[in-house]
């Protein structure tokens, strides 16, 4: 197929006089960029999903304070309730105190794991847009970010949860996008991840080309579970980006194929596909290999495509900015923040 041309959604503006730093956006959408992230800002600490260990927290914590942040823990930020971190009302108090502590700079979710969908009906989303600050996770998290955006226009940051492994890249890209109000950032393989021998972090192009939109996604189990909801990210003329971990192909044959009939991603203006770890077959199953299966289920859909951009499950990943515009390109395997996420 040959190479697709640039895919554009209409340019947005910068508004002038607005304390909120909200501008005109998708489809009339206004998206609200919260303040960027200072050393010595306080940061709320919560677990609005799976329960976390006290030792993941303490590295959580030293995580934050590594990046001259300080600290303040949510008040249920320890409670389990089975396998979840407390009881919806506890985790939900958190989210919204956190939003609503004019002394809390921003919210950082300590993990991801399964809760997060249980609170997006009850949010208070008048709150949350109300007082904007930067909401930062990844995995499970990916319900918040994109209901929140979708629901307020407030744009959050895919990234490390508090107990990641916080690599040079990893910071480096964090900071960047968090931290600094950088017109455009350009975000490029980790180099540690292409040396990787394990055949996940192979890169390849499924459909070629250049697309440009609005960033939305995270990870497909997600996605998948909020498909059919008010709260699933509309992906008409945005640029989806889409990772998983510990599934067999067929799960991940399974979740791309009710994305494609929830979703309509042949109306994508491109997809990029991060490191889906630890999602190949067994060796005696008869299976599609991880590979077959994206360019099976994603290789008709007209648009770019490309696999292994450095996000995901793994110690070094990107920070991508839901709600921003950006550009892919296959062919230098990039893909370019084309505004700051934050004021």
């Amino acid at each position: 197929m040959t190479a697709l041309g640039l895919l554009s959604v209409a340019p947005i503006a910068q508004a002038s006089n607005s304390k909120s730093g909200a501008i005109p956006g998708y489809l009339g959408q206004e998206i609200i960029k919260p303040a960027r992230l200072r050393k010595g800002q306080k940061v709320g600490l919560i677990a609005p999903g799976s329960a976390i260990e006290e030792e993941a927290l303490q590295k959580a914590i030293k995580n934050l304070k590594d990046l001259g942040l300080k600290v303040e823990l949510g008040k249920h930020v320890r409670a389990k309730h089975g396998y979840i971190a407390g009881t919806d009302e506890e985790r939900l108090s958190d989210l919204h105190m956190m939003f609503r502590r004019s002394d809390i700079d921003a919210i950082w979710c300590a993990r991801g794991g399964y809760g997060c969908t249980r609170l997006l009906p009850d949010l208070d989303y008048e709150l949350i847009k109300s007082n904007p600050k930067l909401l930062i996770g990844y995995s499970d998290i990916t319900a918040l970010l994109n209901g929140i955006f979708e629901k307020t226009g407030l744009v959050g940051i895919h990234g490390p949860v508090g107990a990641s492994e916080q690599t040079d890249y990893t910071k480096a890209h964090f900071v960047k996008v968090a931290m600094k109000s950088n017109k455009q950032f350009k975000i490029e393989l980790s180099a540690e991840n292409q040396q990787e021998e394990d055949k996940a972090f192979e890169i390849y192009a499924i459909q070629p080309g250049k697309a440009e939109g609005v960033l939305v996604g995270g990870n497909l189990s997600l996605l998948a579970a909020m498909a059919g909801t008010t709260y699933q990210p509309q992906v008409k003329d945005r640029l989806v980006f889409i990772e998983d971990v510990g599934e067999k192909p067929y799960r991940v044959d399974r979740m791309l194929t009710q994305l494609r009939q929830a979703y309509a991603l042949e109306e994508a203006a491109g997809i990029a596909l991060g490191v889906f770890a630890d999602c190949e077959a067994d060796e005696d199953d008869a299976s599609l290999t991880l590979k077959e299966c994206l360019h099976d289920r994603l290789g008709d859909l007209d648009i770019p495509i490309m696999y292994g951009f450095s996000f995901g499950h793994i110690s070094n990943q990107c920070s991508f900015p839901v709600g921003v515009r950006a550009q892919m390109d296959t062919t230098k395997k990039t893909i370019t923040l084309l505004e700051a996420a934050v004021q």
